[in-house]
């Protein structure tokens, strides 16, 4: 998977250097890069909106109901 950002790719170089990935990861993400120019950050992913379902609109005054009598 190639780096999407010069902060990610800095990232990766510093877990290289702490020991917490191995050298073929980095260098497999390097590759995968390669001379491309990176933005300094990567942009947000914009978050997915729901589409609004319209809903009834309850009235201000309460409906009355009506009585009902038994048959008999």
């Amino acid at each position: 998977m190639p780096f999407k950002s010069q902060a990610q790719r800095r990232k990766f170089a510093q877990l290289l250097v702490e020991g917490k990935i191995s050298a073929e990861t980095f260098e497999e993400w390097n590759r995968e890069t390669g001379a491309r120019k990176l933005p300094e950050h990567a942009a947000r992913k914009t978050a997915r909106t729901r589409k609004s379902v319209p809903r009834k609109r309850k009235s201000a005054v309460p409906s009355r109901k009506t009585k009902r009598t038994r048959r008999k």
